[in-house]
């Protein structure tokens, strides 16, 4: 069963800091890993303009009972306004991995 477990995906303009937050989520046990992608290429509009700009992206694997303090540590240490923050569900995966995230993040 992978109820439980899920991707939580950030983005953020600057791959370093990007690599910092998943350090301290990790190191905090609000995530098992995170798989960075260091260059993507984000089109979007903000404030009534169309942008284009480089990004990077991080793919978190953690229990769905944690999205929400990533969710506020994004809104409290991320240097956008709105911090791109995604949880996205798990529908199946390698049983040994998904308990592998269990035993790697908080119970709480």
């Amino acid at each position: 069963m992978t109820d439980d477990i899920c991707e939580v995906v950030i983005t953020a303009a600057d791959s370093s800091w990007l690599a910092a937050f998943t350090r301290r989520l990790v190191e905090d046990r609000l995530a098992a890993c995170g798989q960075e992608v260091a260059a993507i290429r984000s089109i979007y509009r903000w404030d009534g303009a169309v942008h284009d700009d480089p990004e990077a992206r991080v793919a978190l694997h953690t229990r769905q009972s944690l999205v929400d303090r990533i969710v506020a540590r994004a809104d409290a240490e991320h240097p956008y306004e709105v911090p791109c923050v995604l949880a996205l569900p798990i529908v199946a995966g390698n049983p040994a991995y998904l308990e592998w995230v269990r035993r790697e993040t908080r119970d709480d």
